[in-house]
């Protein structure tokens, strides 16, 4: 499976350095995973299987939640079983079809 998610404090004791903080630690754990893995400005894509992708967005979700009272999560989620690497493959297809104009 394939999830985008971002998480970020709605609220912080400070200014935006410390939002940024957060997130920070939030990504480092994504990519401290070991699982397939891409940051934006927008969210984090994380591929895996289903128990160890949710365990990763738990954990960086906690994260930020250390330094904020309020949280917030948006998930989005491509489940299809059997299939891996699809962060770049889907990437790829597009870009071949794009490259054949």
């Amino acid at each position: 499976m394939i999830v985008a998610f971002s998480v970020a404090p709605t609220q912080t004791p400070t200014a935006d350095a410390e939002m940024a903080d957060a997130v920070t630690e939030a990504v480092r754990i994504v990519r401290e995973s070991g699982l397939p893995n891409e940051t934006n400005a927008m969210f984090t894509l994380i591929e895996g299987e289903w128990d160890e992708v949710m365990d990763v967005i738990k954990r960086a979700t906690e994260a930020v939640a250390e330094v904020s009272p309020r949280t917030s999560l948006v998930i989005k989620a491509d489940i299809r079983p059997g299939y891996s690497g699809q962060i770049k493959a889907k990437v790829e297809a597009v870009e071949k079809r794009l490259a054949q104009d």
